[in-house]
């Protein structure tokens, strides 16, 4: 290990306001350290480390350094004890400026069906892609699915995940709008809507194409394997639609109720065609509710995104619906929910409870229910809380097992406790929220800033298509991160005998540690409009 990986911090820096934290892996408290000023080479603060902790998964033995008294905009490091030494960062008003519009960028970069010139998309420019009708699988007709976002390192484009990274996107606008301009340097910037909006809608837009007559929805629209690691205007998959499957049909009634409320004073034609949509579909999703949940076919070898319940999507839709258009048959609806078999673990696309309970609580007037949603909602932001508090010693709001995607499940978490205290203002869930934020930027065991093109010690080899047909990682993309669980053979050769919290290898091989997806980066654009205010 480094030397400079002896001190963990916020990579690429923090607000003068913030609480600075660092990380110091040392065994005793009371150790000596000093900020210094890289321009001038300056002490500016000294201090020492307070309380030993040895928390959490990590398995080290950590200090922290309490930087927060430093509030001058310029460049910094960290001395401490003999030899150790911090990554540089930054303290400025608008140091999340610049990491926003590239997380949301990339959303842009992972355009399907459309040009991407290299006015707007530089390195990663290609000509028009998957525009093919595609075969509706098992039957003898075509669909045409042209439009939304390559889900992650394939060029699959998925349901599920793309109405949970819109969801995140239409959070982040409702509750911090003005984190948000028109000028991300994409096609439809300079044209009054804000392009996170735009954005969106780009996505949302593929969706209405991916219902069918009967207002059920396509689960997902790939190839029947994975491409290799070209170009996606390369492919030579043929493209098929599989079948409806009720999680794709409830998610895409809630992401489209909520649409219809976002974008009424916008565009008031496409917000009465998204609500129209999520009717149709969640009278699907009632019709179909006794059916299996999808599994892929034998001969589809692509993303399957399996859902043991769909209960937490059906409700989601329900609360979403009644928020938007404050219609009372969606209180008979929501005693018709099964609480019982809702795992109750977050944002994540398998569990939609989370949006469920937020939309429920931010509804004008609230639902008649004897649910207790507020209850559920609460305790899951007290469990994060209290372990990035008290359990884990970087700060993480993961407890033991690190899963696929953990970054995701920490900005999740983050973006839980910010929708939280956005209902009743909290300020120990925006410190901890705050903390997720800084673990991804570098403030964490594996000594990464976990954004790709940011900080000093970022992943440079992304399993993700058209970085690696490059050679080189697009900016602003977040990867998965540590995966103890070891789920691919990158990562079981490399890893092995790894502390859980440690189980991240920087290969483009190992798909379970460096994917990344468009549901990774859109908590983290939440996460990043709710600290750029």
């Amino acid at each position: 290990m480094s030397r400079t990986a002896q001190i963990n911090l916020n990579q690429i820096g923090y607000r003068p306001g913030d609480e600075k934290r660092a990380t110091v892996r040392c065994a005793e408290a009371g150790t000596a350290f000093c900020v210094i000023n890289t321009e001038t080479g300056k002490i500016v603060f000294e201090g020492v480390t307070d309380h030993c902790s040895e928390r959490g998964s990590s398995g080290d033995s950590v200090c922290y350094a309490d930087l927060s008294s430093v509030s001058t905009p310029g460049r910094y490091k960290v001395l401490a004890g003999k030899d150790m030494e911090s990554f540089e960062f930054v303290i400025s008003d608008d140091v999340y400026d610049r990491p926003l519009k590239d997380s949301l960028k990339m959303l842009y970069l992972q355009r399907c069906g459309t040009k991407l010139p290299e006015e707007y998309a530089g390195d990663f420019a290609h000509k028009v892609c998957h525009t093919e009708m595609a075969k509706i699988y098992g039957k003898t007709g075509y669909m045409e699915v042209s439009g939304g976002w390559h889900d992650a390192g394939d060029y699959g484009r998925y349901t599920v995940p793309g109405a949970k990274a819109i969801a995140d996107l239409l959070l982040a606008y409702e509750l911090f709008p003005d984190s948000f301009d028109d000028d991300c340097k994409i096609p439809e910037s300079g044209n009054g809507i804000a392009d996170v909006l735009d954005e969106a809608r780009f996505e949302l837009e593929w969706l209405h194409k991916m219902q069918f007559s009967d207002g059920s929805v396509s689960h997902k629209v790939t190839g029947l394997d994975f491409d290799g690691f070209i170009m996606p205007d390369e492919c030579t998959e043929k493209m098929y639609v599989l079948p409806a499957s009720k999680t794709a049909t409830a998610d895409f009634a809630a992401v489209m109720y909520m649409a219809g409320r976002v974008y009424k004073d916008i565009d008031e034609a496409f917000s009465a065609r998204c609500i129209s949509a999520a009717d149709r579909a969640l009278q699907a999703y009632i019709d179909h509710r006794g059916d299996d949940e999808y599994t892929n076919p034998a001969d589809v070898l692509t993303g399957e995104y399996r859902d043991e319940c769909s209960e937490d999507e059906y409700l989601w839709a329900i609360c979403e619906g009644y928020r938007t258009t404050a219609d009372k048959r969606f209180e008979s609806l929501l005693d018709t929910v099964d609480l019982s078999v809702i795992k109750n673990d977050g944002f994540g696309w398998d569990d939609m409870s989370g949006y469920a309970y937020y939309a429920y609580l931010a509804a004008d007037t609230p639902m008649k229910t004897e649910l207790d949603l507020k209850g559920r909602f609460y305790k899951m932001c007290d469990n994060a809380m209290n372990t990035s508090f008290y359990n884990e010693a970087y700060g993480s709001s993961l407890a033991d097992d690190y899963a696929w995607g953990s970054n995701m499940y920490i900005a999740n978490n983050g973006m839980a406790l910010l929708l939280a205290s956005s209902l009743e203002y909290n300020k120990d869930y925006e410190l901890a929220a705050k903390r997720q934020l800084d673990y991804i930027f570098g403030n964490n065991p594996c000594s990464y800033c976990f954004l790709t093109g940011y900080g000093t010690n970022a992943p440079l080899n992304p399993h993700h298509r058209p970085s690696v047909a490059l050679g080189k990682p697009m900016k602003g993309m977040l990867v998965g991160g540590a995966d103890s669980f070891l789920e691919d053979d990158c990562a079981k050769e490399a890893l092995s005998q790894t502390p859980k919290a440690k189980c991240y290898i920087d290969c483009s091989e190992s798909y379970s540690c460096n994917e990344i997806t468009i549901y990774w980066n859109s908590p983290l654009v939440f996460l990043l409009a709710g600290f750029k205010r």
